[in-house]
This record gives C-alpha cells, structure tokens and sequence, in this order.
C-alpha cells in the first residue's frame, strides 16, 4: 500500500479527524469527518461560506489529527483548493448525509487538497512512520 494510500485509509476508519487552522495570530481547531482519495490527492471538504475557509484563504498551511486503535496520525501542509466538479460529486457519493448541505453545482461547497504534505504514524509502543506526499 503506498503512504497516502495508507493516510486515507487510517484517517477513512478513524471517522473523525481534527483540523487546525490559524486565524490571525490564534490557532482554531474543530472536528471534521470529510475524507476523500482521488487522483493521488488526499481531499477534504468544507464550506466556502464557513470561517475555516476564510482562514485558509489567508493561511493555507493546516495540520490534521486522528486517533484511533491506539496510534494517532498527524498531517501537516497547505490545503489548496479544488473546484473540480468531478471531486466534488465523488465526495458526495461516499457521505451521502453531505447532500442535504451541499451540491456539486453550488458556489459553497468547496474541496481541498494536500499539498507538499508530511504525514507521521506515532504510537507509545512503536517508533514513528513519516510518509511525504
């Protein structure tokens, strides 16, 4: 399994992830649970209208964080936006509960990628696996 594949897969079972964000000189974490494999991007979701875009727009660099099994999993990186319409609709066949806020054709629903991305696989009991992608 290459290491994004291995990315998606860990963060796909965990459910929910944390994202970080900066706005101005205060870090903003919330939970999120949008995760999506296309193209050898690792995609997440969100709304335009939302101030987790807005503080993307000005600062791209993130860091996402999810715990399961007893490992945790940190990405860190610059999400880039992608309006590919295509993306967009893959996102909303996998979560379906996604439709009743968002389509494929609106202004609002925007996706994600990493780009220039570390990822490290971290444990009490094993020493730590780092994938770049």
């Amino acid at each position: 399994m290459e290491g994004i594949e291995k990315v998606y897969e860990f963060l796909n079972e965990a459910s929910t992830y944390y994202l970080a964000t900066v706005d101005g000189d205060q870090p903003r974490v919330r939970p999120f649970g949008t995760i999506l494999l296309s193209g050898g991007k690792l995609y997440i979701q969100t709304g335009k209208i939302k101030n987790v875009s807005k503080q993307l727009a000005a600062n791209p660099k993130a860091e996402i964080c999810a715990f399961k099994g007893g490992k945790w999993l940190r990405v860190a990186g610059e999400l880039v936006n992608d309006d590919n319409h295509d993306v967009k609709v893959a996102m909303l066949d996998k979560m379906p509960s996604l439709k009743g806020m968002y389509s494929a054709d609106d202004d609002n629903m925007q996706m994600l990628y990493f780009k220039n991305a570390k990822a490290t696989f971290s444990s009490f009991t094993e020493a730590p696996e780092t994938v770049e992608f």
